[in-house]
């Protein structure tokens, strides 16, 4: 049972109820509540503890398969986990937290209804606070990037540039134009990182394949463009790795610019700091993250970069009953032979931190000493593509199909929940047995725009003015007057059915 640490409860169905306010259901939020409603079954079903997960997304995205994702590997369903389903003991609030004044132990919270219901944002009392609202895109002030260019950070914008790469293949097969044409078919990613080159790679796969179902695109035809500021790309798999992917890309026909910057996109021109231009429809921006913006507006103490100080326990340095992991944490790396060194903000860490984190807060409702949070970086693993792949794990390097097969099996071990492990297992074994889908549907982000055509006024009649193949007939105003008379006095108005197609 909880000991005398719950009183410090203020909620107010229960004056001796602790409730777990968790910011964020990303990586560390998923996880820690997962560990907490496991750890803590007794004291949930009592009442005495009661966990409450705060989060814009009423899932979890798995964020290393989202190349696979975009690239249609894996169905976009099964890169997310619902957490209604996976944390059935916590009360789950889809809304944003926009503030936290922990003095008081209370979170602004604005949700779904707040607009709804014209009374503002929510206080949310809570004792004990878990921040992992995670990070947001790191942009710079590159004019046009905001009008023009596409991030990869979730499972929308993964699908989306699917659909946009495949219908930028569309545009370019139809135009008679070869500027519209050069423009449609080079794709310039920003940034080597995992993000970059796993989301480049997957998508020069899947283009190059669904290239040989055009009559006028030929792989060729297809210009890749990977811009990177420093002098080297994928630096967690090492130098040597590295150059070797670099090599691998560049045999693909992928032009890698290293020491190389996006200076301008504007007016879908994207401009390099070697002075290079390249017309282009598609600028996919992948240079890095920043933490959440919300870190600022809790007034807790942060560092040079905007992360929470954090101890190695996980706690919020100087500060109570305050929690935090993942993106938005300096947690002190206690391996590391330098001193100051801090944990990457990776998934590996986070996963890990999570589980820690929830047994120190366990072990302080239970008045327990917590743990050090310690795990010495494994390496890491990438993927260039379907049987391509780099990894650098535990000082062994490794290239081509087996850094592949090592990538796709250690994050099916990973993603959370058999369900999901499943799922995932099931796609790629039927996508090896047939072909790869190359539908794009990107109708599914305008999914109104149809039924609003047809709903809608109809349009305005064209000029009258009769080109030199029009028929006589085509300005038959008498055909039209009727129909729209019909039109008036309560007939169908079928303008295609009644005359000439001149509405």
């Amino acid at each position: 049972m909880v000991t005398a640490a719950i009183s410090r409860g203020s909620s107010a169905e229960s004056p001796t109820r602790v409730r777990v306010l968790v910011v964020g259901g990303g990586y560390v939020g998923m996880y820690t509540a997962l560990h907490l409603q496991r750890q803590l079954k007794a004291e949930l079903r009592s009442g005495a503890v009661e966990i409450v997960v705060v989060t814009p997304d009423p899932y979890m995205t798995y964020q290393p398969f989202l190349p696979e994702a975009a690239a249609g590997n894996i169905s976009p369903r099964h890169v997310v986990v619902p957490l209604r389903r996976v944390l059935g003991r916590c009360k789950i609030v889809i809304g944003e937290v926009k503030a936290v004044d922990h003095a008081k132990r209370t979170a602004t919270v604005a949700t779904l209804a707040t607009e709804e219901e014209a009374a503002g944002p929510i206080e949310v009392d809570y004792d004990e606070l878990v921040l992992a609202p995670g990070s947001v895109s790191r942009t710079l002030p590159v004019p046009g990037l905001a009008e023009h260019g596409i991030g990869f950070k979730t499972v929308e914008e993964a699908i989306g540039l699917r659909n946009h790469v495949i219908e930028q293949m569309d545009i370019a097969s139809s135009t008679r134009d070869p500027a519209i044409r050069d423009a449609a078919l080079t794709f310039v990613f920003v940034g080597g990182g995992f993000a970059g080159v796993e989301a480049l790679g997957e998508l020069e796969d899947m283009a190059r394949y669904t290239a040989r179902y055009y009559h006028n695109i030929k792989p060729a035809d297809l210009k890749w463009v990977l811009v990177e500021a420093s002098d080297r790309i994928l630096p967690e798999v090492g130098e040597e790795m590295g150059r070797y992917t670099v090599r691998e890309l560049r045999a693909r026909n992928i032009d890698v610019r290293l020491e190389t910057r996006l200076e301008s996109c504007v007016d879908r021109v994207a401009v390099l700091s070697d002075g290079t231009r390249f017309p282009t429809r598609t600028v996919v921006w992948t240079a890095g993250v920043k933490p959440a913006p919300l870190l600022a507006a809790t007034g807790l103490p942060l560092n040079g970069r905007g992360r929470l100080k954090c101890t190695a326990r996980l706690t919020v340095e100087g500060v109570e009953h305050a929690w935090a992991a993942g993106d938005a944490a300096a947690v002190p790396d206690v391996t590391a032979s330098e001193p100051g060194r801090e944990c990457a903000p990776n998934a590996q860490h986070a996963v890990r931190q999570a589980k820690v984190l929830a047994d120190n807060l366990v072990a302080s409702l239970h008045g327990k000493p917590p743990q050090e949070y310690a795990h010495k970086y494994a390496g890491s693993v990438a993927s260039l593509g379907l049987h391509k792949g780099v990894a650098h794990i535990y000082g062994r390097k490794l290239k081509g199909y087996t850094a592949w097969f090592m990538h796709r099996t250690y994050h099916l071990s990973r993603i959370p929940t058999f369900n999901r492990k499943a799922r995932v297992m099931a796609e790629w074994t039927l996508a090896g047995l047939f072909k790869r889908e190359i539908v794009s549907l990107g109708s599914l982000e305008h999914p109104r725009a149809e039924f609003e055509l047809a709903a809608g006024p109809p349009p305005p009649p064209p000029d009258n003015d009769v080109t030199a193949d029009s028929s006589p007939d085509a300005h038959d105003t008498g055909s039209t007057r009727d129909t729209r008379d019909s039109k008036d006095k309560g007939g169908t108005g079928d303008v295609k059915n009644t005359g000439p197609a001149t509405d």
